[in-house]
């Protein structure tokens, strides 16, 4: 009797214990990610959209206050000369200085991984010094360094500053990249009796071109960005970083946001594309498999 009494109470206090207790638990932590997460969004997009719906506004003599909608900046963008010079000067720098540092990036990362050397740690750690380096510091140094050599600040200082850092990111983008190749496939092309010109063009640089094309985006877009070693190195010539920092007291043009909001878009879009083009590769890939 007393046994059944036992069990009995056992039943009862099952089933007037919580049995979700941890579902319950993961559900609050779940939804407080997607909060948190949200929240994070939301903070983030806000200088974005107030871009764009400022690039829309009617302007009298400064673009703070919302006048009204309107497409003649989209329509005349250049009504505003010194922003499409800064603009044009940015992606003439973003260019130049990303084929230089990728050209001297992907070289220096096949050789650090590929040959064995002298210095090759002491070079290892230099590259990796201006990414630790603050921008200020190294600004002001290469400021320094051209004023020593009496070289004249302007478009060609800007590029060789870009051309010194980005080189950095380059390599530790193809150097993972390098990394992990499998050298069997160089060795395939050698035993077929291909010059070492041809298994670089034919084998190893197909194998590393999605690294390098990385390496190159972060490269011009980190150059585009830029304004603190710009600034330093810049003298008279104006970049559209340093033009939107410049032009932010007195209310940044229309024809700015434009620009600005133009950039976003065309980024935007060339992920999206990128992505559903690597999407339908998976696919066609799977289905011939």
């Amino acid at each position: 009797m007393t046994l059944q009494a036992g069990d009995a109470l056992s039943e009862t206090t099952k089933a007037t214990a919580p049995r979700d207790s941890p579902r319950f638990r993961l559900g609050i932590g779940s939804w407080g990610l997607g909060i948190y997460a949200v929240i994070a969004f939301v903070f983030l997009l806000i200088p974005i959209a107030y871009t764009i719906v400022f690039s829309f506004n009617t302007v009298r003599r400064t673009n703070i206050v919302w006048r009204g909608f309107t497409w003649d900046n989209w329509l005349n963008v250049c009504d505003q000369q010194e922003v499409c010079q800064a603009f044009g000067n940015s992606i003439l720098v973003g260019v130049i200085a990303t084929l230089a540092a990728t050209a001297l990036g992907t070289a220096m990362a096949i050789a650090l991984v590929r040959y064995r050397f002298r210095f090759r740690a002491a070079t290892t750690l230099l590259l990796f010094l201006p990414m630790a380096t603050p921008e200020v510091v190294l600004g002001a140094g290469l400021a320094a360094q051209f004023l020593t050599a009496g070289v004249p600040k302007g478009i060609l200082t800007i590029i060789l500053a870009h051309t010194m850092f980005c080189i950095s990111f380059v390599v530790v983008t193809v150097r993972a990249r390098v990394a992990s190749l499998d050298p069997a496939l160089e060795e395939a092309g050698r035993d077929l009796y291909a010059s070492p010109a041809q298994v670089f063009w034919r084998i190893t640089f197909p194998l590393l071109l999605p690294g390098i094309i990385a390496a190159a985006l972060l490269s011009f877009a980190l150059s585009f960005d830029d304004f603190i070693i710009t600034n330093f190195n810049s003298g008279a010539a104006v970049t559209f970083p340093k033009y939107i920092y410049t032009a932010a007291a007195r209310g940044i043009p229309a024809q700015a946001n434009v620009i600005a909001s133009a950039v976003f878009l065309a980024a935007i879009i060339g992920v999206v594309v990128a992505q559903l083009s690597a999407a339908a590769r998976r696919k066609r890939l799977a289905r011939e498999g």
